[in-house]
């Protein structure tokens, strides 16, 4: 049976316990959610509600900002990776389909 504790997708957690988890103000969180970096997902009640997956994120937000970077950077930083993930993702789909094609030069009604 599986938890959802289980699902790092699981929006399980309040600012002020990731606040508290991070040692970072509860400013700051909603800071980078109204600038999109970090949007955790909001209850019923319209509170933000943070997975362990943004728990994360907000990680390494953190960790970006001590080295110097500013919210705008880190965005754009955060853009790029999910780029580069969907291009990774669509060059091995189409490598797949490309190794599943069947030779060149076989019959002639193969050919268009």
């Amino acid at each position: 049976m599986n938890l959802p504790f289980d699902d790092e997708h699981a929006a399980l957690f309040t600012v002020g316990q990731v606040a508290q988890m991070l040692d970072v103000r509860q400013a700051f969180l909603r800071r980078i959610d109204d600038h999109e970096i970090v949007s955790p997902q909001r209850s019923a009640g319209g509170q933000r509600r943070y997975s362990r997956h943004e728990i994360g994120r907000v990680q390494e937000v953190v960790t970006m900002m001590g080295e110097g970077m500013t919210l705008p950077a880190i965005r754009r930083i955060f853009e790029l990776q999910h780029q580069l993930a969907e291009l990774t993702r669509e060059h091995a789909e189409l490598t797949r389909r490309l190794a599943a094609r069947p030779p060149e030069g076989g019959a002639a009604e193969d050919r268009p």
